[in-house]
């Protein structure tokens, strides 16, 4: 298999990340005698100076953690409205949720990193919070992925995101140097104080009082209130694997399923990149789409239901390999497209009711994160004299009150990070995740299969062509960085990665796929980072990828 670099193969521990100087932090830590959870999150503060636009201390996030005694356990982080959110605060064109003053949740991502430090790690914060607060007080220099993210983010940003980012009034160049400095006196308060002074001192007041002086909702008591919670996990089988993310509304349920339909069709046998294999992967991704979009953050999910294996082979009958169907799309609608694949009700069975990186330990402990602000830079307001971007998680919820994922008071939306770990007979083989809106679901389906069915190791897994088979819209579409449009439709559209043959692609088209071919290499496709573990060796095996800034690093 051709991949665009080696893995990197390392005795102890390895850390994939989408930044290099943020691997090397988490690295630093593994070198100085900590764990998995004390690198993780020594590279989720890291990326939020060097990859400011995805994620950050105002954002949210969710994490997965297999612990070197085989217990696995789920941080989410992935946070919640203000308790004064109400649809009719919005404008109908979804813009106040996308960006600005009314589009942030309560940031979780300050809590997460520190319970999962409190509860699970080895080190102090001033530890873990070193390499951030260094790099963010001395300075960066910025890469051209860097350049082409905060250029295409610049429009939306407030005077103060400015400041740090276009203080000569243009787009910073490759390789010139970045300082933030307010966010390196947030980061020392946080050190200094724990999770007391982002939320419920200082820095929890200038936030709330910036935000409410431009028209916003979130209040102190908004911040003061948050938690994060630990969750089980939810898993599934796949030939002999067992795959695990978070449960509802993480909506990692979504590949779980798509494995669940793959697994009745022998899909090694088709070869990578085949007719057969791509048309079956976008047809399987349908339907677990129509499942996850008419259950999502109900009360009664019905996971248990949506994971029987006897649902999944009811659900691989929608599938026909012959012609491509149509399908809702990756949003709740109120229209019903007759031809569109429909969700199923695994009640009749049962009877029942957004950067991402991996580092795996010496011990062999593993942790993988998921984190965002949603779109760059978040809601574009830089607040307080903090330092610190908001997120605008805001616009993955809906308007419309039929909506089971609109928008209220101290709700949380169906959320679209979902990072994943595979075990096999008991033991940890392999963690992973990726950023990308609702692609993450389709993107982490792929990966998946490319190492388990295919065989391939961790960088391969990862460098393979990929495709979206349900083409993003509206609030999702600007959250991508893409380098053409996308035409707005939710039937059988594909936009896919054209180092998949001609013959494929014509065979696509032939199925009835409205085929948008991208670049060889595009970021709409997502870009996971992961580690394996070889079952003989121990080996770690990191892979991280070249559509991004990523880095795997080991020792």
């Amino acid at each position: 298999m051709a991949s665009s670099r080696p893995p990197v193969i390392a005795p102890h521990g390895v850390v994939a990340a989408a930044h290099p100087i943020a691997a090397i932090s988490g690295l630093r830590m593994l070198l100085d005698g900590g764990n998995a959870i004390d690198a993780a999150v020594a590279v989720a503060a890291t990326l939020n100076v060097v990859e400011p636009y995805m994620s950050g201390i105002g954002g949210v996030g969710l994490m997965m953690i297999t612990l070197a005694d085989g217990r696995q356990r789920a941080l989410d982080y992935a946070s919640h409205s203000p308790a004064g959110a109400r649809p009719e605060l919005y404008r109908a064109d979804h813009l106040h949720l996308s960006k600005g003053p009314l589009s942030p949740l309560v940031p979780g991502n300050c809590a997460g990193w520190l319970t999962a430090l409190e509860t699970h790690g080895t080190m102090g914060r001033a530890r873990v919070f070193a390499p951030a607060i260094e790099y963010a007080e001395s300075g960066w220099p910025v890469t051209p992925k860097n350049v082409e993210f905060v250029t295409s983010s610049l429009p939306i940003m407030d005077d103060a995101g400015k400041a740090n980012f276009a203080p000569h009034g243009r787009p910073p160049k490759v390789g010139e140097i970045i300082r933030q400095r307010e966010l390196a006196r947030t980061f020392r308060e946080v050190v200094e104080g724990g999770q007391e002074p982002f939320y419920r001192g200082a820095i929890a007041r200038a936030i709330a009082e910036d935000v409410q002086k431009r028209g916003g909702i979130l209040t102190y008591e908004d911040m003061a209130a948050y938690r994060p919670l630990w969750v089980e996990p939810i898993r599934t089988t796949y030939r002999g694997f067992e795959v695990a993310t978070l449960p509802p509304p993480c909506c990692g349920i979504q590949y779980l399923q798509t494995l669940g339909i793959l697994e009745g069709w022998d899909v090694a046998a088709m070869g990578h990149g085949s007719v057969d294999h791509v048309h079956l992967m976008a047809e399987a991704i349908k339907v677990a789409v129509a499942d996850r979009t008419h259950y999502m953050v109900r009360q009664d999910y019905p996971v248990a239901g949506l994971l029987d294996k006897r649902y999944a082979a009811i659900r691989q009958r929608e599938v026909d390999m012959a012609r491509a169907r149509p399908s809702r799309g990756d949003r709740w609608h109120a229209y019903e497209d007759p031809a569109a694949i429909k969700s199923g009700d695994p009640n009749r069975l049962l009877h029942e009711q957004t950067t991402s990186f991996s580092v795996v330990d010496r011990w062999g402990n593993a942790v993988t994160v998921t984190q965002s602000l949603g779109g760059g830079f978040g809601s574009g307001m830089c607040v307080g004299g903090t330092g610190v971007f908001l997120n605008n998680f805001s616009a993955w919820f809906d308007l419309d009150p039929a909506s089971p994922n609109v928008i209220g008071p101290n709700r949380r939306s169906a959320m679209c990070l979902a990072p994943a770990h595979v075990r096999r007979d008991g033991r940890l083989a392999l963690a992973i995740g990726t950023p990308g809106g609702y692609g993450i679901l389709q993107t982490t389906a792929q990966m998946l299969s490319n190492w388990i069915d295919f065989g391939m190791n961790t960088q391969e897994a990862i460098d393979m062509p990929r495709m979206r088979a349900i083409v993003p819209t509206g609030d999702d579409a600007r959250m991508l960085t893409e380098e053409r449009p996308m035409a707005a439709n939710n039937g059988a559209e594909i936009m896919i990665e054209s180092r998949y043959s001609t013959e494929t692609l014509a065979g696509l088209e032939a199925r009835g796929h409205r085929v948008t071919r991208l670049g060889e290499w595009t970021a709409a496709v997502g870009g996971g980072q992961g580690v394996s573990i070889d079952p003989e060796s121990g080996a770690r095996i990191g892979g991280a990828d070249p559509r991004r800034d990523g880095v795997a690093v080991g020792h």
